[in-house]
């Protein structure tokens, strides 16, 4: 057996600020992907996954056993398939900020939940906000606390737009230009990141006013620009903005910039040849780099690894 691929993902702009209700952006990244199989032939890589489909699906059972529940599976079929050696066959880097967790369950929930959302039905806000609801609930298993974005995007492969909490829809973003020199890359700081003690450090942070006034007056507000620019294709502006953005993470979030990556982070601002920001909740895996100079930007970071994700 093998299952239908989900892929992983990009949040392009949101991260922390999606929290406290700025805008965002999430694009599908066909790169990477996962699918569920079933092996007979263990190897301790499958084994590993399958152990934690095991656990992963006792706490399904869980969810599903109150009053009215979000959602309801088919265990009986999940546990016999677990019980024959099913794993998830992913090449999305755990720890990387692209959304390894959210891939698996968006395939789990496409294969077992029992009452589904399609995505080919009609994607009504009120159905986006009740899978989005169903997902943070299944990947919390996963995060401690998860927005359910990732698995959303995984499982409808559509760019999305999240203008704030209860309110999101998928977006058309400009397409690509294959000959465009501007691009959004990937950065790889060579270390995998954990989500939850990153989130805790904003969520200890958040309770200082002093941090707070400058999540609302800069974070968001740059964020909510930038946003903006990039789906209306300004890019004159959107660099202005990002530049911005980038500058308030390196004074505010220097915890989630593994520490050898500060001063590229700043070259970048002194210079203009790219703009680094987080991908993810940061603290390791990949950063996010935007650049209206492609070459000038490989220049720069030549002693590193840049994946281009977009062009324009």
């Amino acid at each position: 057996m093998r299952g239908p691929l989900f892929y992983s993902k990009i949040l392009l702009f949101g991260e922390y600020g999606i929290i406290k209700d700025s805008k965002g952006l999430s694009i599908p990244y066909n790169f990477y992907k996962g699918a569920l199989k079933i092996d007979e032939h263990h190897t301790v890589a499958t084994h590993a996954s399958n152990d934690n489909l095991r656990r992963f699906s006792e706490y399904l059972e869980t969810l599903q056993q109150g009053e009215n529940p979000l959602v309801t599976f088919n265990m009986e079929a999940l546990k016999k398939d677990i019980a024959d050696g099913m794993y998830f066959d992913s090449s999305i880097p755990q720890g990387y900020g692209v959304g390894s967790s959210g891939a698996l369950v968006a395939a789990i929930y496409d294969k077992y939940a029992t009452e589904k959302i399609t995505v080919l039905e009609n994607l009504t806000r009120e159905k986006l906000l009740t899978l989005k609801e169903i997902f943070a609930a299944m990947e919390s298993f996963f995060h401690g606390k998860s927005s359910g974005l990732d698995p959303l995007n995984s499982y409808l492969s559509l760019p999305i737009l999240i203008n704030s909490q209860d309110n999101i829809e998928p977006a058309g973003i400009p397409s690509q230009t294959q000959d465009g020199k501007g691009a959004v890359f990937l950065l790889d700081s060579g270390m995998t990141g954990e989500t939850a003690p990153m989130v805790n450090i904003f969520m200890e942070n958040m309770k200082q006013e002093g941090f707070r006034n400058m999540l609302k007056d800069q974070f968001v507000k740059h964020t909510d620009a930038c946003v903006d620019d990039f789906l209306k294709g300004d890019v004159k502006s959107l660099f202005g903005n990002i530049k911005q953005l980038s500058k308030v993470v390196l004074d505010n979030f220097k915890p989630m910039i593994p520490q050898e990556f500060h001063k590229l982070w700043k070259k970048g601002l002194d210079t203009n040849a790219y703009y680094l920001k987080l991908c993810g909740s940061g603290g390791g895996g990949y950063m996010l780099g935007f650049t209206e100079d492609i070459d000038k930007a490989r220049a720069a970071l030549k002693d590193h690894q840049l994946e281009v994700v977009y062009n324009f």
